[in-house]
């Protein structure tokens, strides 16, 4: 009677595959936020709005929009930091693995998470 090898890490070409993957969601990321930091600096260059005394209902409605912008901008730079994060954990061999169970996190889930270090089981446990 054979017993099942459970496996334990993904192999280079399976790691090439995800690397490609991360790669073009950083490509796309870093043009996301390219275009939110040009919408933020043509936001803070408009000398026209901040020569206008008083507040109005327009510059709160600006200053909102700058604050979105700005959470926009900040989320993506984070995401981009969490791909090139798991850019090194393929270099190290480790991508994939739960750093909660130590198990491999099915393909399925790296595809649609590619960043993330916990299999949904992990997740699902935290408190």
């Amino acid at each position: 009677m054979q017993t099942e090898i459970t496996k334990t890490k993904y192999n280079d070409t399976e790691l090439n595959d995800f690397k490609e993957l991360i790669n073009g969601k950083i490509r796309m990321a870093r043009e996301e936020l390219y275009e939110l930091a040009g919408a933020l600096s043509s936001a803070h260059s408009n000398g026209d709005e901040a020569a206008i005394a008083g507040k109005t209902l327009e510059d709160g409605s600006a200053t909102f929009e700058k604050e979105q912008t700005s959470q926009l901008a900040a989320r993506q730079k984070k995401f981009i930091e969490q791909l090139e994060a798991a850019l090194i954990r393929i270099e190290n061999k480790t991508y994939g693995i739960c750093r909660s169970t130590g198990k491999l996190i099915p393909k399925e889930r790296l595809r649609a998470v590619p960043h993330t270090t916990q299999s949904m089981e992990a997740k699902l446990n935290q408190v």
